[in-house]
């Protein structure tokens, strides 16, 4: 019993924490694009950011994108989002796909961001409909 415990303490102590600081993750990314909430949404945007909205792209500052977003949820409003692929091997740069599901059809969403000053934030963000 005793030895149980110590190893159990032990494992406790040597195993590190691998979880993030909220300002690492990308839940509140994930909150407001299930939400439909272009301005949550963009207080997570570089300074400029890259824009593929089902096939029209182009690069906005902040300001443009969220306004163009706002636009695509009024005309899309989301029924669910879901995360279906995680790609973050290289801690400064991730990538993500998911599942956005509004009345008017299913898309996939490619949203890239990168850790810049302990926060993360996307530099590129695509809806594409399936």
């Amino acid at each position: 019993m005793l030895n149980q415990l110590i190893l159990s303490l032990l494992l406790w102590i040597a195993v590190p924490d691998t979880t993030y600081p909220p300002e690492h993750s990308i839940d509140p990314i994930i909150v407001a694009i299930d939400s439909g909430s272009s301005s949550d949404l963009a207080r997570y945007f570089d300074a400029s950011i890259s824009l593929n909205i089902n096939g029209q792209q182009g690069d906005f500052s902040k300001s443009q994108a969220e306004i163009v977003l706002k636009d695509f949820f009024k005309k899309n409003p989301p029924l669910k989002f879901s995360l279906v692929f995680r790609s973050e091997n290289n801690p400064s740069l991730s990538s993500y796909i998911g599942d956005y599901q509004s009345g008017k059809g299913i898309y996939k969403v490619f949203i890239k961001v990168n850790q810049q000053d302990a926060q993360i934030k996307v530099y590129s963000l695509g809806f594409v409909k399936v």
